[in-house]
């Protein structure tokens, strides 16, 4: 595992943002884990965030020109992982949508650098998908090209059928998808966390239920 997908786990759980016990999820599966990335929630952790953003898409090698975050969730983590990128010496334009088309001022609801060339999207998770769709429907029709997507984590979680909602992505809109982490990754830092056998234990069997091929 690459040090900082380590280090971003262990700063998810510093924040509570990752979390072990029982929860039920949106599917009504009673989940081990619980990651929820709306506790970046300060000055600090959202400009930390924005780093491991940064470092996943640079070590993804992903082609891209630009970044876009979709209202709302995506319009910090773009920012963020913009300024991370220029810090790391990469700078790229960025920009989001509005879910309101503005009538006035500038109008229209593309609020930052015009959409061109090859966007990467960036969002907190993928759950449904409808989200990306959006946004790539807004990429297209902008005669902009959609090349990619970066999330937090990727649960390798089974949807409605035998494949997971990020694997659905990839090939519904035919472009790959990051994450900075996912649950086999999780896993591999639960084996080396001796207190936390018995969460590590708890996620086995749930991969072994609800997990993709």
């Amino acid at each position: 595992m690459s040090d900082f997908k380590h280090a971003f786990i262990e700063f998810a759980i510093e924040c509570n943002v990752l979390r072990f016990g029982e929860f039920k999820t949106k599917a009504g599966r009673l989940s081990p884990y619980f990651f929820n990335a709306g506790l970046f929630n300060d000055g600090n952790s959202l400009h930390k965030q924005g780093q491991f953003y940064a470092k996943a898409i640079l070590a993804a090698q992903l082609p891209f020109d630009m970044l876009f975050g979709s209202a709302y969730k995506g319009i910090p983590l773009v920012s963020a992982t913009a300024i991370a990128l220029a810090e790391a010496g990469h700078n790229f334009p960025f920009c989001f949508n509005r879910k309101e088309v503005k009538d006035h001022g500038e109008g229209g609801h593309i609020v930052g650098a015009p959409l061109a060339g090859r966007v990467l999207i960036i969002d907190d998770v993928i759950s449904a998908g409808t989200s990306i769709r959006e946004s790539v429907n807004l990429i297209r029709t902008a005669e902009a090209t959609p090349c990619g997507v970066v999330v937090a984590l990727d649960r390798m979680e089974r949807g409605h059928h035998q494949i997971s909602a990020i694997q659905e992505v990839e090939q519904t809109h035919g472009i790959p998808v990051i994450s900075i982490i996912n649950l086999d990754n999780i896993m591999d830092y639960l084996a080396t966390r001796n207190d936390m056998a018995q969460n590590l234990q708890a996620i086995k069997r749930y991969r072994a239920q609800y997990g993709i091929a």
